[in-house]
């Protein structure tokens, strides 16, 4: 195979989450630099947000091959593989070690926001040489805007900036700009640091995810403590609650088998009012917040002092728009990837290993990778993007056989299962 392009310039790797991280590692092994660009003050600055959250996959599942390979020799020794990680243990006991691993930390740039990916010298309309020119990259930090230029780049942002808004058909509802006071962000620290935010408050939940089954069972234990917190949740369509419920003692991640039972139960015993068809239309805000909604029993509308958006997240694609991508319609994933992860049929256990050949758009040698490679898509693991950024890095070093080498091994069953 003929070497890339510029292949004397870095692969620019945007974001130092796990994901960013483990690419860095990979490419490292492969003899290719890295250039790491954060745009948070450290390293994993996405998930220190939500460190007090237990993650339901154990350690064995969350430390990729190459990061062990490159902190061994530091001294570091894993955790217990079979043990269940908070956030911020994630961080501290892993990524904080990894990051500080000369090499990673030689290559990483934190207040670095990436604003824009192109080619030197093209705009998104320009064919005639374009996989020579190298990649540019601008770059928002303390000392103002900058380019870089980069051989590759590699996409590991995640979504956590990008919430989905509230309201129906994808769309923020009416006032919910104006509402923001009355919102907190995604993963709220319920049961600690923000606890007085909520104790004997009327809170409203809004999702059918994992992280609405956190927050909510925090708030369970928050409202046994604090008479007066009254807890709903409101979830868009009529079995969602059911298929968070999960597979209790059958799924094959134990711990998410357990929150789903937990929930039910605070259903059950009337902690948790449940609010099923529930369609946001209108907030406004005074006082307090009113939410307006349409029901399968006609419109609702009631009062509530916090809400809490569990509604998934998104790509931020806006400073990718001077590149070629091929994104699936329906999830705004690869367009490879796209039907393999759609959550209409596929839980994060069903979706099969796929890498670079499966994450490779029209623009060569730029790849979207963890959950932003994901889309919309709620089913990511963190094993999943190891694999991803191996089978990545092989490609981009020209081992194009071993980046077809894919190996993963995830728990299936319970809610890992397809659902038609």
């Amino acid at each position: 195979m003929a070497a890339r392009a510029h292949s004397t310039l870095p692969v620019v790797v945007i974001g130092a989450g796990p994901i960013g991280l483990a690419a860095a590692a990979h490419l490292l092994e492969r003899g290719l630099q890295p250039l790491i660009l954060e745009a948070g003050p450290t390293a994993a600055a996405d998930v220190r947000q939500w460190g007090h959250i237990r993650l339901f996959s154990p350690w064995q599942y969350n430390i990729d091959h190459a990061a062990r390979r490159l902190l061994e020799p530091t001294g570091w020794s894993g955790p217990r593989p079979q043990a269940l990680p908070f956030g911020r243990e994630l961080v501290e006991n892993y990524l904080d070690p990894l990051a500080a691993v000369p090499a990673i930390a030689q290559a990483l740039r934190t207040n670095s926001r990436v604003t824009a990916v192109s080619r030197v010298g093209l705009d998104k309309t320009r064919t005639a040489a374009r996989h020579e020119a190298p990649f540019l990259v601008r770059v928002d930090d303390p000392a103002g805007a900058r380019d870089v230029h980069a051989s590759a780049v590699i996409d590991a942002s995640g979504t956590w900036q990008h919430p989905n808004p509230l309201g129906q058909s994808g769309l923020p509802a009416t006032g919910e700009a104006g509402a923001q006071a009355f919102i907190t962000g995604p993963l709220p620290d319920v049961a600690g640091a923000e606890r007085e935010r909520f104790a004997g408050k009327r809170v409203l939940v809004v999702g059918a995810g994992h992280s609405a089954a956190n927050t909510l069972l925090a708030l369970g234990r928050v409202a046994k403590a604090e008479p007066g917190t009254h807890i709903r949740w409101a979830v868009r369509g009529p079995g969602a609650a059911g298929r968070l419920y999960g597979g209790g003692d059958l799924d094959g991640l134990p711990a998410r088998g357990a929150l789903g039972e937990q929930l039910r139960m605070l259903v059950e015993e009337g902690t948790v009012e449940l609010l099923s068809s529930f369609m946001i239309t209108r907030l406004r805000a005074g006082a307090s917040l009113t939410v307006e909604a349409h029901t399968m029993a006609g419109p609702r509308s009631l009062d509530v002092d916090v809400l809490v958006p569990s509604t998934g997240f998104r790509p931020g694609l806006e400073m990718l728009r001077e590149l070629r991508l091929e994104l699936d319609p329906a999830v705004e994933a690869p367009r490879a990837l796209g039907p393999l992860i759609d959550p209409e049929f596929h839980s994060c256990g069903t979706v099969p290993a796929h890498g670079a050949e499966v994450l490779a758009h029209p623009e060569r040698d730029f790849y979207l990778a963890g959950s932003k490679s994901y889309g919309r898509a709620p089913t990511f693991l963190l094993a999943t993007g190891y694999e991803q950024v191996r089978s990545i890095a092989a490609a981009l070093a020209g081992d194009h056989v071993d980046a077809a080498n894919l190996q993963l091994s995830l728990p299936a069953t319970g809610v890992c299962s397809a659902t038609a």
